[in-house]
């Protein structure tokens, strides 16, 4: 269980330093006069939609796992490493084939946030983008999960929600105090391998004390 813990809290963390999570909250907040309150209130918003879809598709992949491991235990104890283990090389090519790519859930220079000027209509239209955009880091987790029943999925769905959102509300709160200088563009461009190698690092991880 503690491999579930560990890890979910690693990949929360990855998740939360994206900076398109949290730095269009910030520039919209200083845009549109929000108070403190008010832009934290939006970060928990916009956060737990964002969090909603992901858990919502990762439970499936759960139950789908806890299925396969009711009747083919000896397969799914060496299918959930190995399926991180893909996943992590995945992620791995995939920063290395769009270097340039940036992951994003949404911009603060859309058109359609730009043209709606109340708190509400902003809130409503940047929650719908993140909850429309869930994140496939953690699902492969899920799978591992199921090796511990609802039990590890209930795990790694609290402590990606509550530490995401809580990693949300830091870097929101210290950007709004101008303690944003540090430089995450190349934290940015290479997401993608900072989750390959966890989720790689994960996965062996349990192969060695599974086998």
């Amino acid at each position: 269980m503690w491999q579930l813990f560990i890890g979910s809290l690693l990949l929360s963390l990855i998740h939360a330093l994206i900076p398109h999570h949290w730095l269009p909250l910030i520039a919209i907040s200083k845009t549109e006069k929000w108070t403190t309150k008010e832009t934290l209130f939006a970060t928990f918003i916009t956060g737990l939609s964002h969090m909603v879809s992901t858990i919502i598709i990762g439970i499936i992949v759960g139950f789908v796992g806890i299925k396969l491991s009711e009747s083919y235990s000896e397969i799914t104890s060496l299918a959930a490493p190995t399926i991180l283990l893909v996943m992590g090389i995945i992620f791995l090519l995939l920063d290395f084939r769009s270097s340039n790519h940036q992951h994003s859930h949404f911009d603060i220079n859309d058109e359609k946030i730009k043209n709606k000027k109340t708190k509400k209509a902003i809130i409503t239209s940047l929650s719908l983008a993140m909850f429309l955009t869930p994140c496939l880091e953690i699902e492969a987790f899920y799978f591992q999960a199921a090796n511990f029943g609802w039990t590890g999925i209930f795990v790694v769905s609290a402590v990606y929600l509550v530490m995401t959102l809580l990693f949300l509300f830091a870097l929101v709160y210290l950007g709004l105090k101008g303690m944003n200088r540090f430089n995450f563009s190349f934290f940015e461009k290479h997401a993608k391998s900072f989750t390959g190698v966890i989720l790689i690092i994960l996965g062996l991880i349990a192969y060695f004390v599974e086998f």
